[in-house]
């Protein structure tokens, strides 16, 4: 009970940390690579995703921030991900949902590990420098211009919320 509770405030808050820059290349779920290098100088928003959580509706969120957002300079990268036994078996079956759900035009990855020994190597990275380990689906981690964590967020941290627009303002500025 006592772990479960500990969790659920750990996903309630976000958490501004100073760390040295991450970087990484994913692939892309539309073939080929996503690296963090080429969106360097702006800022980007990493979220894992899974269609079939119950946060999944925050697709819609990330959408809107990337709609508001991404002409002044933010990316936000979706990286959807089974670590929690909640995702399509396959990155088609994954974009089809995404496209015909959420409209979405996000860069997204192929189905990737964010936990465990099997994480990607961005997310091990994340975890050496900052102690952050996404505890669930769409947890959120806010890079700077410069690559370096400066904000992480639990899933019930809704993209439109007002702590993660303000970060994500005072980084485009």
């Amino acid at each position: 009970m006592f772990r479960m509770l500990l969790l659920s405030a750990l996903l309630l808050i976000g958490r501004t940390v100073q760390a040295a820059p991450v970087s990484g290349e994913f692939p892309s779920i539309d073939g080929g690579t996503l690296s963090l290098s080429d969106w360097r100088g702006q800022p980007v928003l990493v979220v894992n995703t899974a269609s079939q959580c119950g946060f999944t509706g925050q697709y819609a969120g990330l959408q809107k921030l990337q709609d508001t957002y991404g002409p002044k300079g933010l990316v936000v990268l979706a990286v959807p991900s089974d670590s929690f036994n909640q995702e399509l078996d396959t990155a088609s079956e994954v974009k089809e949902f995404c496209e015909l759900n959420y409209d979405l035009t996000l860069p997204m990855t192929d189905i990737t590990p964010v936990t465990g020994p099997q994480a990607h190597p961005f997310y091990k990275a994340v975890a050496a420098e900052t102690g952050f380990v996404p505890g669930w689906n769409f947890n959120k981690i806010l890079l700077s211009p410069d690559g370096e964590v400066v904000a992480t967020f639990g899933s019930t941290t809704r993209p439109d919320s007002r702590m993660l627009r303000r970060q994500v303002e005072a980084l485009l500025r």
